[in-house]
């Protein structure tokens, strides 16, 4: 998924499953904290509402990213295992037994999905079991070798699941291991007991001075922009009202209050930098940072690309991303001024097709009937597996080129077409469709007005892989 999901969808599908007296199908949930574009999730909160919903819930936190966090006071406490000490603490008090009967009071015997909903949901202590799973890929904020992650485990049932666990593990991964990697990631782990904080503090410090520097330079700021929290957090997830980091009238207060209070929160660290009013695309503007000024940049989006500071970095790389984007700047200063209103045209035609005509994200549509259960309850979820290998049948499958007009025809008239794999664009690299997902005309759209070039799971030449209805 883009971005994060709301709790409000999470506990809508929770609270649906449970009238539907399927509650006990769900085993874990398993969400991306911090994401690639840094939404950072309120995990105390999470856990805390989805587990009054159903006590003994498994949570898996991928915290790819965000290893590092642990070594800022300030950002801890959004980490899966910072959550999980202080539940832990505050579930073992006697408040918390007297806070939830005081809320089943409040709530009387049958409320409303729309109450339940509207309601920050405490856990009864006594039923709840606590179990949490983290996953950090060390090499990616911290000092080891490609592949160096860990999983960090906080399950009051680990000694059940263990044997399961090492299974699963060594499963996906080798039961030789690279000495070299454990090595690196114990002196990983050393570096950041022993400077962990100072570095992180510098990282922090390195990402706003970025922010401030771009968004206030004369040149810069007419043709790039980091954007704020304001521009990647909708306002109602946003209760401290904090717009951006650099804002003046932002107090410490202020800080710490976004920090507790809002459902999610930008990691400082992570950069969105719009690209598109300088008429290009992210895949462009990455080639001519990498090739031209060895600049390296992990994410692009259609307008955007994504920078992110790290423990390694210092001022000098910020007087060198300043001064590239200075020079690429000034030369469309040049080509704007020096050339005719041909030019001047061409280039805001392509400014406006960046910025402004964008193709709209799909939402997940359903799974076809025959990988539903019960096609009539109202619920989305369905038998991926089954799809997932239903594929493998070639004679189960067909192709329909993306822009023939038989696919057209079948989006009007039928019969309904049904994904064969998951279709998933690179960058980001998130899918939009999966086995068994009816497609849709606005999933068939967004995949017209692509531009990207690589595109995991569809094949230009053969077209679209169907099941066959």
């Amino acid at each position: 998924m883009y971005g994060g999901v709301p709790l409000r969808t999470i506990k809508e599908a929770l609270l649906k499953l449970k009238a539907q007296g399927e509650l006990h199908r769900v085993k874990m949930v398993d969400l991306t904290n911090c994401t690639f574009d840094g939404h950072v999730y309120d995990t105390r909160r999470v856990m805390e509402e989805c587990l009054a919903i159903k006590p003994d819930l498994i949570f898996l936190w991928d915290e790819a990213w965000f290893g590092f966090a642990h070594w800022s006071p300030l950002l801890r406490q959004r980490t899966a295992m910072g959550a999980a000490a202080v539940l832990t603490e505050e579930l073992a008090k006697p408040e918390a037994v007297t806070a939830w009967e005081e809320q089943q009071k409040a709530l009387g015997d049958s409320p409303s999905e729309d109450v339940l909903l509207a309601t920050r949901l405490v856990p009864d202590p006594r039923a709840v079991r606590l179990r949490i799973y983290q996953t950090n890929s060390v090499h990616k904020s911290m000092s080891a070798l490609r592949q160096g992650s860990i999983v960090l485990v906080k399950d009051v049932d680990f000694e059940h699941v263990e044997s399961q666990f090492h299974e699963a593990v060594f499963t996906h991964a080798s039961t030789s291991p690279n000495q070299q990697i454990i090595a690196s990631l114990d002196v990983a782990r050393r570096q950041m007991q022993l400077e962990g904080y100072g570095l992180v503090a510098n990282a922090l410090q390195i990402s706003l001075e970025i922010r401030r520097q771009i968004n206030s330079h004369p040149i810069i700021s007419k043709y790039f922009k980091v954007l704020s929290n304001a521009e990647m957090i909708p306002d109602s997830f946003r209760q401290s009202g904090l717009d951006d980091y650099n804002d003046p009238d932002i107090s410490w207060g202020k800080a710490i209050q976004s920090i507790r209070d809002d459902e999610f929160l930008l990691d400082p660290t992570r950069m969105t930098l719009s690209c598109g009013h300088a008429g290009f695309d992210g895949t462009t503007f990455k080639n001519i940072l990498a090739e031209k000024f060895n600049i390296q940049l992990n994410k692009t989006s259609r307008n955007s690309i994504l920078l992110q500071s790290n423990i390694n970095n210092t001022r000098s790389d910020i007087a060198l991303l300043i001064r590239v984007l200075v020079d690429i700047a000034m030369d469309l200063e040049t080509k704007i001024t020096e050339n005719g209103e041909g030019y001047r045209t061409v280039f805001a035609q392509q400014v406006r097709e960046l910025v402004d005509d964008l193709p709209k994200l799909p939402n997940f549509s359903c799974f076809d009937d025959r990988y539903r259960e019960d096609a009539t309850a109202d619920t989305l979820h369905g038998d991926i597996r089954r799809a997932f290998y239903d594929a493998y049948k070639e004679a189960e499958c067909e192709y329909l080129a993306l822009d023939s007009q038989e696919l057209d025809k079948r989006l009007q008239s039928g019969p309904t077409l049904v994904s064969a794999n998951f279709v998933i664009p690179y960058p980001p690299g998130f899918p939009i469709m999966v086995p068994g997902q009816v497609i849709t005309q606005e999933i068939v759209d967004f995949m017209r007005k692509l531009d990207v070039k690589e595109i995991h799971g569809f094949n230009k030449a053969l077209g679209l892989k169907l099941l066959k209805r």
